[in-house]
């Protein structure tokens, strides 16, 4: 019985005609504004602002950490719990690369910088041509002052990605800096 019907004729019909198929495209009727008096409480934007600013504020206090960490034990119990997390997402998302950065910035961050250019390598074997990867893991060398490895990763990257003019430019720039220039 439906197949009957031609294709266009639903658009035309409206939602009670049609058996429950909504038109595509709302009639001029169904969009006009019914009450056109203003609201008895009118909200100005900086009210709107606040209330943005104090709702992300809400977000931050749930955001803060719920323990304190006492001692050494209790450290290295957390350390092994984030890692986990990140490992069983990293498993889910494999191509995520988002999540490789997030957890070795926080290897990084916990000063475990062999385990930090691990989880990088990692996420290269992933996805080598991912220039915010690699400029997120030179970013991590040169910020610890680990000056050779951003030579070398340097290296590798304008070895593998030669059209990427940025890590040329960056490359040259952190040998002026640098003073290493004939």
């Amino acid at each position: 019985m439906a197949s009957n019907i031609p294709a266009g004729a639903l658009r035309q019909q409206g939602p009670e005609s049609a058996g429950g198929n909504y038109p595509l495209h709302r009639s001029r009727k169904m969009m006009e504004v019914k009450n056109k008096m203003p609201a008895p409480v009118q909200i100005t934007a900086e009210q709107l602002l606040r209330e943005a600013v104090d709702r992300q504020l809400d977000d931050l206090s749930q955001i803060r950490p719920q323990q304190r960490i006492v001692d050494e034990e209790e450290l290295q119990q957390y350390r092994v719990r984030k890692r986990k997390e990140f490992e069983d997402t990293l498993r889910r998302q494999r191509h995520h690369i988002g999540t490789w950065i997030k957890y070795a910035e926080w290897e990084a961050a916990q000063k475990e910088f062999r385990r930090a250019r691990s989880v990088f390598e990692r996420a290269l074997n992933v996805d080598f041509q991912n220039t915010t990867l690699w400029l997120k893991y030179i970013e991590m060398e040169s910020k610890n002052k680990f000056i050779n490895s951003c030579r070398n990763l340097y290296d590798r990257v304008c070895l593998l990605l030669p059209r990427q003019e940025q890590f040329w430019f960056k490359y040259a720039h952190m040998e002026e800096l640098l003073g290493n220039y004939a």
